[in-house]
């Protein structure tokens, strides 16, 4: 019975990664608070009552999204990375690859920026302070065990600071880019021009990366 229960479960499992894909798409260019889910129903090809099956509230549905995005995009950047790179890397090399996911982020995923600012508001709106909590601290779970083990390579190796808390040099860079490349994609900084965004990440890039490395004499 499990065999011919197989394709079914696959049906509805792509079915549902339509509903989040499309969800997704249109929140992230109109906004969640402008778009119903009856039009999400509607531009993901469902009725409206398999939407309300699979996700029966509308915050049940950004939460999904949020969820399943980030952890795309999380495992994209971790499958950049060769097998035999990720033996050779220093801590340091790891450190400027986590800091590079940020301005990677800006580059090419100003989409996504976008949708996790408006999800931050949604959810503070529908669900209060505690819950947006709970899901980026379960966003940031894959995140933080790669850079523990960064911190543990740093240990070994000395390229980085290992003076400072691990939690402290997790912590205050993701928030502080995060905030940073946010900011740029959502318009709230009014006096950078847009082409010298970029060069200002990439500064904050450096001088972050600057503090948590460890200089080598020549």
């Amino acid at each position: 019975m499990g065999v011919t229960n197989q394709p079914e479960r696959g049906w509805k499992t792509a079915k549902r990664k339509r509903i989040t894909e499309t969800g997704f798409n249109i929140f992230s260019e109109r906004g969640i608070e402008a778009v119903t889910m009856p039009e999400v129903a509607e531009a993901s090809g469902v009725s409206r009552a398999t939407l309300y099956r699979y996700f029966p509230t509308k915050l049940d549905l950004v939460l999904a999204i949020g969820l399943e995005t980030w952890a795309d995009y999380i495992n994209y950047r971790t499958e950049l990375i060769a097998p035999e790179t990720n033996a050779n890397w220093t801590a340091a090399e790891f450190l400027g690859y986590f800091l590079d996911s940020f301005i990677d982020l800006y580059r090419h995923h100003r989409d996504l920026l976008r949708f996790n600012y408006d999800l931050n508001s949604f959810m503070r709106k529908e669900s209060g302070a505690a819950q947006v909590i709970g899901i980026y601290q379960e966003i940031a779970v894959g995140v933080r065990a790669q850079f523990h083990d960064l911190f543990e390579r740093g240990k070994k190796d000395g390229t980085i600071r290992t003076d400072l808390q691990e939690e402290s040099m997790f912590s205050g860079p993701f928030h502080i880019m995060l905030a940073a490349i946010t900011r740029y994609s959502v318009g709230l900084l009014y006096l950078t021009q847009p082409e010298e965004q970029e060069r200002e990440l990439i500064v904050l890039r450096d001088l972050l990366y600057d503090h948590m490395t460890v200089k080598r004499e020549a």
